[in-house]
């Protein structure tokens, strides 16, 4: 069910659960600021979610109110993720829903990284 980006944050959200390690997960990568791990319903040949270690419901939320540090950290770890996917060429994309029009499923702000294949168009056509 798709979410509101201004709802509060719910500390037992499953990617806070992840954080926390009550739920396993495949780790690709974990700094200060980020972890990634292998999405468990992959719709690409490549599909990781990059996650935040902050509480943040969305993309929205996480701009307003992260530090620069936390920021930069979190986009940093992203191409960090991609280039050890060894996914810069031939290319990738980065995907994030944000609330209901957006798709977005859970209330924990997630970059997915698509790609090891060629991926179709951006949105489905009407």
């Amino acid at each position: 069910m798709p979410i509101d980006p201004t709802q509060p944050y719910d500390d037992n959200n499953i990617f806070a659960r992840i954080l926390r390690g009550e739920i396993p997960s495949t780790k690709v990568y974990e700094d200060d600021w980020a972890f990634a791990f292998e999405d468990i319903n992959p719709q690409a040949a490549n599909h990781t979610l990059v996650i935040p270690k902050g509480r943040y419901v969305s993309w929205d939320d996480f701009s307003a109110k992260a530090s620069d540090a936390e920021i930069g950290g979190f986009v940093r770890a992203v191409g960090e993720v991609a280039r050890a996917k060894g996914l810069v060429e031939p290319g990738y994309r980065l995907l994030a829903n944000i609330g209901a029009h957006g798709g977005q499923e859970v209330p924990h702000l997630h970059v997915h990284i698509f790609g090891g294949e060629r991926l179709g168009p951006m949105i489905a056509r009407r």
